[in-house]
């Protein structure tokens, strides 16, 4: 037996758009206003989030492997300012205190 072909067999091969720098996370992004400044937020698909753990700024919590959740960065951010956020932990972001209370024995990052 043969190994099945991932490929359709003649014809044109479809084709695609090239993809924009900000279509990385899988999911569809937008702009929103936050503490005056403007941040760019894209949701991604818990199938997209597999392999890393985030911890959340929301909730201090983690966010496992496979799980949808939120990438938030300020506008003229790098890299390293992507924050990974719960859902529900973003839409909450205005109504959350400004200091998280941790445990003692809770990471600080």
């Amino acid at each position: 037996m043969s190994p099945r072909r991932n490929r359709p067999r003649g014809g044109e091969k479809p084709t695609e758009p090239p993809a924009e720098p900000g279509e990385r996370y899988g999911g569809f992004g937008r702009s929103e206003s936050w503490q005056g400044e403007e941040w760019l937020v894209r949701h991604v698909a818990g199938a997209s989030a597999a392999g890393k753990r985030y911890r959340c700024p929301g909730c201090d919590q983690e966010i496992p492997s496979g799980v949808p959740h939120v990438v938030a960065w300020p506008e003229h951010g790098g890299v390293d300012d992507r924050r990974h956020w719960h859902k529900a932990c973003w839409n909450a972001k205005d109504r959350r205190t400004t200091r998280v209370q941790r445990s003692r024995n809770a990471p600080k990052y």
